[in-house]
């Protein structure tokens, strides 16, 4: 059943999928930018405030070295230490906002073209100053009430690049989630190819079986026509396949559905399934024998044709295992006072560590044909649907393999 819930979850979910695909994506990279630009902003405030310290600093020194009664060591401190602190543009005007000359001598970090006329010059640093005076107040030098001079300045190139990497920021995140987007949902429609492929190679498989036989009983039919006897019991047996086949198209026609758990002789649901198969092996081209053990009569809940399915399925797996002429598969059927526990041993190929370890996996098989839903279909159905175990007890190389299916005691009525 885990084969049917997980198209039903691919059907209906798809959606679901894709919005939470979108959301997740979209969450992270706000995430990513709000935290971005947040710590950015920290970082700006920061250098802001350490250059408006800076030409505070500066400013205050220059104003005592104005001041012919402070001492000329004033002057190295401003020329020596604080000049080569200041990486933002500064230029010194006069109180009418007119640039001091030479402006070389009066301007910070101000690349002027040596090439132009002093007037030229003027030009371009009064345009500087306009774009200055609406980013920060100038700082300002009196002497007696009167202004001698304006200090205008603007922020380094730094942080006009700090302040555009949240942007950048912006940019980058958006192409991640769109290339993210086209993965998955590439992913997604490869995924949903593989599923319906997969339903296709399964229903194939579950209809092989009673398809095969009823053309072998057909072929049955026609050398036993004057043998009463014989021509009732194959007509019986393909009955049996027809109501098999009645059986699988129930199985695909509840895709997704709550399995209904029901009070079942577990003896009788196994001996049933076993009996179907054991004439029907040798026409799969299989000489297997079955052979079952019951400790006692065994009545628990369980969905009859899901847990029915979980058993062809082992027996399937075991029957394909085997290489030998004289194949053999042991059923052991034991009641204990916690649980019900059913071993499927048989004598076929075995597997390795590294196939026992992706075992339940979908998609996992060592066949060369198949979709290698088997085991994972039945590990779907025991674990999801009865609340029990199965598990590999026992396997290698040219020995053989024991599956291990637990039922709990609470299933039991």
């Amino acid at each position: 059943m885990w084969f049917k819930s997980r198209i039903l979850e691919k059907l209906i979910l798809q959606s679901i999928s894709k919005w939470q695909i979108k959301i997740i994506l979209v969450s992270v990279g706000l995430l990513i930018v709000i935290t971005a630009v947040y710590f950015t902003n920290l970082i700006v405030d920061e250098l802001i405030d350490r250059e408006k310290k800076s030409i505070e600093l500066y400013t205050n020194l220059y104003d005592k070295y104005i001041d012919p009664t402070q001492d000329a060591s004033s002057m190295e401190v401003l020329i020596n230490q604080i000049v080569p602190m200041i990486t933002f543009p500064v230029i010194i005007t006069d109180a009418k906002d007119e640039p001091s000359l030479p402006y070389e001598y009066y301007t910070l970090n101000i690349k002027l073209d040596s090439s132009l006329k002093p007037s030229q010059q003027l030009i371009q640093l009064k345009q500087m100053i306009q774009k200055m005076k609406g980013e920060y107040e100038p700082r300002i030098i009196k002497d007696k009430g009167l202004v001698i001079a304006k200090f205008y300045f603007s922020h380094s190139p730094l942080i006009d690049r700090l302040k555009i990497f949240p942007l950048l920021e912006i940019f980058i995140i958006a192409v991640f989630i769109l290339i993210g987007y086209i993965a998955f949902s590439n992913i997604r429609r490869s995924e949903e190819s593989k599923v319906w492929v997969g339903m296709a190679k399964e229903a194939a498989h579950q209809l092989g079986t009673p398809l095969s036989s009823l053309l072998a009983w057909i072929e049955i039919l026609k050398f036993n026509d004057n043998d009463p006897k014989a021509f009732n019991d194959t007509l019986e047996e393909m009955e049996n396949d027809i109501k098999r086949l009645n059986m699988i198209a129930t199985r695909f026609s509840k895709i997704g559905s709550q399995p209904e758990l029901h009070k079942e002789n577990l003896n009788e649901l196994i001996e049933n399934v076993c009996g179907y198969f054991e004439k029907r092996l040798p026409h799969l081209g299989r000489k297997v024998e079955i052979v079952r053990t019951y400790s006692t009569n065994i009545i628990t809940r369980i969905n009859p044709e899901l847990f029915a399915w979980v058993i062809e399925n082992l027996i399937k797996n075991s029957a394909e295992a085997i290489e030998n002429k004289n194949g053999k598969i042991k059923i052991d059927v034991i009641k204990t006072k916690s649980k019900i526990i059913i071993n499927f041993n048989d004598n076929g190929k075995g597997m390795s560590l590294q196939q026992r370890r992706q075992a339940f996996y979908p998609g996992f098989t060592t066949k060369k044909r198949g979709w290698g839903l088997g085991l994972s279909l039945c590990k779907r159905i025991v674990v999801e649907y009865h609340k029990g175990k199965i598990y590999i007890k026992d396997t290698s190389p040219s020995k053989g393999t024991t599956f291990t299916v637990e039922l709990p005691h609470k299933n039991i009525s």
